[in-house]
């Protein structure tokens, strides 16, 4: 099938895809586009999560398929050309990145968090992370750049 779908605010196209590959396959195999990782192919993780029609899901999961005629911004798309969304900004400034494989999914998280609530408490912060593994930085500096993303970059 061709798969239509509106990537980052682009219309997108990619050819022959089997309608049950995963959209996080075609995301970065077939549409080069590496921000979403590829870890656990399970939803367990988070390491892939995207925007789909706004809701953050779990690329893994998601069936190309299901993907057509829909919109879907990734990680790559929170920026404004070569200016970093303030939640990514956040993270480079506060050290949450170590490995990195679980960044993409957090940042997305962590900003559909600061969407809907500006001023998340720790519990909302936890709560809201809760779907995406780290294995590298023990959480404590991924909680500091989401504060403090959240009060406008300041430390």
């Amino acid at each position: 099938m061709r798969l239509n779908v509106t990537i980052n605010g682009e219309e997108r196209q990619a050819d022959d895809v089997w309608e049950g590959e995963s959209l996080l396959y075609v995301l970065r195999e077939r549409l080069g586009l590496p921000g979403s990782k590829n870890a656990c192919e399970q939803g367990e993780c988070g390491s892939c999560t995207v925007y789909l029609d706004d809701l953050p899901v779990c690329a893994c999961l998601v069936a190309a398929g299901q993907a057509e005629g829909r919109v879907v911004r990734t990680v790559e798309g929170l920026a404004d050309g070569d200016t970093l969304d303030p939640i990514q900004q956040s993270f480079v400034d506060q050290g949450a990145v170590q490995c990195g494989f679980c960044t993409p999914g957090l940042i997305v998280a962590a900003h559909d968090l600061l969407n809907r609530v500006p001023d998340p408490s720790d519990e909302e912060i936890r709560e809201a992370l809760a779907g995406n593994l780290c294995r590298c930085t023990g959480y404590e500096k991924i909680l500091d750049a989401v504060r403090v993303a959240a009060k406008g970059g300041v430390a």
